[in-house]
Protein backbone atom coordinates (compact mmCIF):
# COMPACT_ATOMS: atom_id res chain seq x y z
CA UNK A 1 0.00 0.00 0.00
CA UNK A 2 0.90 3.58 -0.60
CA UNK A 3 0.08 6.97 -0.18
CA UNK A 4 -0.69 10.11 -1.55
CA UNK A 5 2.13 12.40 -1.72
CA UNK A 6 0.25 15.29 -3.48
CA UNK A 7 -2.49 16.26 -5.30
CA UNK A 8 -2.00 18.53 -8.40
CA UNK A 9 -4.15 20.40 -11.35
CA UNK A 10 -3.39 23.04 -13.83
CA UNK A 11 -6.07 25.40 -15.84
CA UNK A 12 -4.26 24.51 -19.42
CA UNK A 13 -2.31 21.55 -20.68
CA UNK A 14 1.07 21.66 -21.38
CA UNK A 15 2.00 23.44 -18.53
CA UNK A 16 3.29 22.27 -14.90
CA UNK A 17 0.42 21.73 -12.01
CA UNK A 18 0.09 23.49 -8.90
CA UNK A 19 -0.33 21.59 -5.87
CA UNK A 20 -3.78 21.81 -4.02
CA UNK A 21 -5.45 20.78 -0.65
CA UNK A 22 -7.62 18.24 -2.17
CA UNK A 23 -9.02 17.30 -6.26
CA UNK A 24 -12.46 15.85 -7.31
CA UNK A 25 -12.63 12.88 -9.50
CA UNK A 26 -15.18 12.76 -11.58
CA UNK A 27 -16.13 9.22 -12.82
CA UNK A 28 -15.68 8.95 -16.25
CA UNK A 29 -13.95 12.15 -16.60
CA UNK A 30 -10.98 12.89 -14.69
CA UNK A 31 -10.26 15.46 -12.13
CA UNK A 32 -12.63 18.31 -12.07
CA UNK A 33 -11.20 21.66 -12.72
CA UNK A 34 -8.51 19.88 -14.02
CA UNK A 35 -6.91 21.39 -18.10
CA UNK A 36 -6.85 17.37 -18.58
CA UNK A 37 -10.39 16.26 -17.51
CA UNK A 38 -12.23 14.70 -19.94
CA UNK A 39 -9.26 13.03 -21.90
CA UNK A 40 -8.33 10.07 -22.73
CA UNK A 41 -5.79 10.07 -19.91
CA UNK A 42 -8.00 11.62 -17.40
CA UNK A 43 -6.11 10.63 -13.98
CA UNK A 44 -1.89 11.17 -14.23
CA UNK A 45 0.01 9.31 -11.11
CA UNK A 46 3.62 9.34 -10.57
CA UNK A 47 5.84 8.19 -7.54
CA UNK A 48 7.75 10.93 -5.87
CA UNK A 49 10.50 8.46 -5.66
CA UNK A 50 11.50 8.94 -9.11
CA UNK A 51 10.82 12.69 -8.86
CA UNK A 52 13.76 12.83 -5.84
CA UNK A 53 15.99 10.33 -8.05
CA UNK A 54 15.62 13.14 -10.99
CA UNK A 55 16.41 15.95 -8.26
CA UNK A 56 20.37 14.74 -8.84
CA UNK A 57 19.71 15.81 -12.45
CA UNK A 58 17.77 19.16 -11.42
CA UNK A 59 17.21 19.89 -7.90
CA UNK A 60 14.36 22.49 -8.45
CA UNK A 61 12.06 19.71 -9.50
CA UNK A 62 8.83 19.50 -7.20
CA UNK A 63 5.48 17.46 -7.32
CA UNK A 64 3.20 18.61 -10.04
CA UNK A 65 6.17 19.90 -12.19
CA UNK A 66 5.87 16.21 -14.69
CA UNK A 67 1.87 17.31 -14.55
CA UNK A 68 0.85 14.61 -12.60
CA UNK A 69 -2.67 14.77 -10.53
CA UNK A 70 -1.61 12.77 -8.19
CA UNK A 71 1.95 12.00 -6.45
CA UNK A 72 2.60 8.84 -4.91
CA UNK A 73 4.95 7.23 -2.33
CA UNK A 74 5.15 3.17 -2.40
CA UNK A 75 3.65 2.39 -5.73
CA UNK A 76 5.23 2.96 -8.95
CA UNK A 77 4.85 2.45 -12.15
CA UNK A 78 6.68 -1.05 -12.34
CA UNK A 79 3.90 -2.20 -9.62
CA UNK A 80 0.96 -1.63 -12.27
CA UNK A 81 -0.29 -2.81 -15.72
CA UNK A 82 -3.02 -1.62 -17.75
CA UNK A 83 -6.49 -3.20 -16.70
CA UNK A 84 -5.65 -3.05 -13.01
CA UNK A 85 -7.47 -1.27 -10.22
CA UNK A 86 -6.15 0.67 -7.46
CA UNK A 87 -8.24 2.05 -4.92
CA UNK A 88 -7.37 5.14 -3.15
CA UNK A 89 -8.72 6.68 0.07
CA UNK A 90 -12.15 5.71 1.33
CA UNK A 91 -13.96 4.97 -2.17
CA UNK A 92 -12.10 5.94 -5.31
CA UNK A 93 -11.47 3.48 -7.51
CA UNK A 94 -9.20 3.91 -10.62
CA UNK A 95 -8.86 1.33 -13.42
CA UNK A 96 -5.23 1.73 -15.08
CA UNK A 97 -5.19 2.11 -18.83
CA UNK A 98 -1.68 3.06 -20.06
CA UNK A 99 2.04 2.94 -18.45
CA UNK A 100 4.42 5.61 -20.14
CA UNK A 101 3.48 8.53 -22.39
CA UNK A 102 5.08 10.37 -25.11
CA UNK A 103 6.32 13.62 -24.35
CA UNK A 104 5.33 16.65 -26.35
CA UNK A 105 8.32 17.91 -28.34
CA UNK A 106 8.33 21.56 -26.07
CA UNK A 107 8.64 19.82 -22.85
CA UNK A 108 10.87 21.71 -20.60
CA UNK A 109 12.55 18.68 -18.19
CA UNK A 110 13.74 17.07 -21.42
CA UNK A 111 15.23 19.75 -22.71
CA UNK A 112 17.06 20.87 -19.11
CA UNK A 113 18.20 17.70 -18.75
CA UNK A 114 18.18 15.38 -21.42
CA UNK A 115 15.58 12.68 -20.53
CA UNK A 116 11.86 12.45 -18.77
CA UNK A 117 10.83 9.70 -16.39
CA UNK A 118 6.83 10.13 -18.23
CA UNK A 119 7.70 7.97 -20.65
CA UNK A 120 7.79 5.14 -18.55
CA UNK A 121 7.11 6.36 -15.36
CA UNK A 122 3.85 8.31 -15.79
CA UNK A 123 0.67 6.21 -15.12
CA UNK A 124 -2.82 7.17 -16.20
CA UNK A 125 -6.19 5.83 -14.99
CA UNK A 126 -9.74 5.82 -15.51
CA UNK A 127 -12.00 7.19 -12.93
CA UNK A 128 -14.69 3.77 -12.05
CA UNK A 129 -16.14 5.21 -8.92
CA UNK A 130 -15.26 9.10 -8.26
CA UNK A 131 -14.43 11.10 -4.70
CA UNK A 132 -12.57 13.32 -3.06
CA UNK A 133 -8.92 12.59 -2.84
CA UNK A 134 -6.25 14.78 -0.39
CA UNK A 135 -2.84 14.67 0.75
CA UNK A 136 -2.52 11.51 3.08
CA UNK A 137 -4.84 9.18 1.66
CA UNK A 138 -4.29 5.30 1.18
CA UNK A 139 -3.74 3.79 -2.60
CA UNK A 140 -3.45 0.42 -3.09
CA UNK A 141 -4.17 -2.11 -5.73
CA UNK A 142 -6.90 -4.30 -5.91
CA UNK A 143 -6.07 -7.90 -6.16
Amino acid sequence: MGTVQAVNISDRKGEKKHEVEGIVLLEDFGVENDAHGGSERQVSLLAFERIEDMKKDLATLKVGDFAENITTTGIAASDLSPGMHVTIGDNVLLEITQIGKVCHNGCSIRKEVGYCIMPKEGVFGKVINGGNVKKGDGIAIVE
